[in-house]
C-alpha cells in the first residue's frame, strides 16, 4: 500500500502478526486506519513464517524490535504506536526476555524522542503478570495484597493464599490497578519494565501513553506451535492428541480468560479516548474460571472425554488467583462481549481448520523441569494425584 494518510490516522502495530496484534490490525483497517505491521515472525510462534492472516491492506515491515534501524523505519510517518511485540510465556531464555521486552521497548521510545517523531500516543501491552498474588479479602483486615507464596510452602503442597498481616486464609477478590506490582518471573519483571518505561516516558515527553494489563488472552490465531504460553491452546492441542491437559497445583486456581476480540477493542478505545491517558488499565472479562473448569470445558466441546491430569508439580512465581477489576476500563467505555464458552468454541473452530495438530508440550516439560521453572511437590509431603494438581495458566 502507499503510505499516505489521506486524512486517515496512521498506526504502527508491533507484533502485528501475533494473536492480539493481528486482531487489532483487522479492527484498525475496518475502522479506516492506515496500518503498518512490524513483526519478526518468531519461529517458536510462527514456524512457517508470515501467517496467512497478515492482510495485504497493511504495510509489512519484517524485522526485530531490537534492531534500531528497523524500528526507526517502522516509526516513520506514524500517528499512534500499539506496542504489542513481546517475548512471552514460561520459556527459559532470561536474556531474550530482557532484550526483546525491556530493551526493545526502551529503544522504541528512545527513537521516537531522539528523532523528534510526531507520535500522538503510545499504547503498550502490559500484563496481569505484573501483580504478585493479586488482591484478597481477609475477614479481619479487609482488602489486602499478599506477596508471592514462599517456595517452601509450595513444595509442601500448600496452595493457600494468606493475609500478610494475620496469616489466615484469605478469599480472592478482583484485583484493581492500585495493587502493588513487581513481578515474580522473568517475563513478569520485563512487563513491569515495559509499562513503567512507557508511562514514565510519557510523563517526561508529554506524549499520551496507556499501559493495558491483559488478562489471559485466547482466541483464533493463538499459536498451536508454542508449548510455553496460552493455557487454552495448550490444553486443546493435548486433548486433540489424546493426551490429558496437565494441571499445576490442584487445578483450582482461577484465571480471568478474555477473548482476543475484546482485547483488540480495548486497544482501539485506549487510542481514541483521553480518559485512560497516563494510566495502567486492566483488560479482562472480570470473571474467574478455575483452570480445571477450563480444561473440562475444552474436553466437552471437543467431545474428547479425557480428565485433566495433576501430578503434584507447580511453577514458582505463578499466582494462585487473579481476576481483573475492570472498573477503570468500563468507565472509559470498555465492555467484554464474548463469554468463555463462545470464545473457546470460536477458537476450536479455527484450530480445526489448521490441519494436523501436534502435541509440543511433552518435549517442553523436560526443559522446564531441567531449568527449574517447574518444581515437584516434596516427596515426603506429596499427596495423591487425586488431591494434588496444577495449571498451565
Amino acid at each position: 500500500m502507499t503510505w499516505t494518510s489521506n486524512g486517515r490516522p496512521r498506526a504502527l502495530v508491533t507484533g502485528g502478526a501475533g494473536l492480539i496484534g493481528s486482531h487489532l490490525v483487522d479492527l484498525l483497517l475496518r475502522d479506516g486506519w492506515a496500518v503498518r505491521i512490524l513483526d519478526s515472525f518468531e519461529p517458536q510462534t510462527h514456524p512457517r513464517g508470515a501467517p496467512a492472516w497478515v492482510p495485504p491492506a497493511a504495510e509489512l515491515c519484517e524485522g526485530d524490535i531490537r534492531d534500531r534501524a528497523v524500528v526507526a523505519e517502522a516509526l516513520a510517518r506514524v500517528d499512534v504506536v500499539f506496542h504489542q511485540a513481546a517475548y512471552g510465556g514460561y520459556m527459559p531464555e532470561m536474556g531474550k526476555y530482557v532484550a526483546v521486552n525491556s530493551f526493545g521497548t526502551a529503544q522504541l521510545l528512545e527513537v521516537i524522542r531522539d528523532e523528534n517523531l510526531p507520535i500522538k500516543k503510545v499504547v503498550v501491552a502490559s500484563s496481569q503478570a505484573v501483580y504478585s498474588e493479586g488482591a484478597v479479602a481477609c475477614r479481619d483486615h479487609g482488602l489486602v495484597f499478599p506477596t508471592a507464596r514462599p517456595l517452601e510452602q509450595l513444595r509442601a503442597g500448600d496452595w493457600a493464599v494468606r493475609c500478610p498481616t494475620c496469616g489466615k486464609r484469605a478469599r480472592p477478590v478482583p484485583t484493581p490497578e492500585a495493587a502493588p506490582i513487581g513481578g515474580e518471573t522473568v517475563y513478569a519483571i520485563t512487563k513491569v519494565d515495559q509499562e513503567r518505561l512507557v508511562l514514565s516516558w510519557g510523563r517526561q515527553t508529554g506524549i499520551p501513553t496507556v499501559a493495558l494489563r491483559y488478562s489471559c488472552t485466547y482466541g483464533p490465531r493463538q499459536s498451536i506451535f508454542n508449548p510455553y504460553t496460552g493455557v487454552i491452546a495448550i490444553f486443546a492441542t493435548r486433548l486433540l492428541n489424546g493426551e490429558p491437559p496437565v494441571l499445576y497445583e490442584d487445578g483450582e486456581q482461577t484465571r480471568d480468560f478474555c477473548y482476543v476480540g475484546d482485547v483488540a477493542r480495548a486497544n482501539l478505545l485506549a487510542a481514541t479516548t483521553d480518559g485512560l491517558d497516563g494510566l495502567p488499565v486492566n483488560v479482562g472479562s472480570g470473571r474467574a474460571t478455575t483452570v480445571r473448569a477450563a480444561a473440562e470445558m475444552l474436553s466437552d466441546i471437543l467431545g474428547v472425554p479425557i480428565e485433566p491430569f495433576a501430578r503434584g508439580e507447580f511453577r514458582p512465581g505463578e499466582m494462585r488467583d487473579l481476576t481483573s477489576d475492570i472498573s477503570r476500563a468500563r468507565a472509559a467505555g470498555y465492555a467484554p462481549e464474548v463469554d468463555l464458552a463462545r470464545g473457546v468454541g470460536s477458537y476450536l473452530e479455527w484450530v480445526a481448520m489448521q490441519g494436523d495438530v501436534r502435541d509440543y508440550v511433552a518435549a517442553a516439560e523436560s526443559i522446564l523441569r531441567e531449568k527449574r521453572i517447574v518444581h515437584p511437590v516434596s516427596a515426603n509431603e506429596a499427596r495423591t494425584p487425586a488431591t494434588v494438581a496444577v495449571s498451565l495458566g
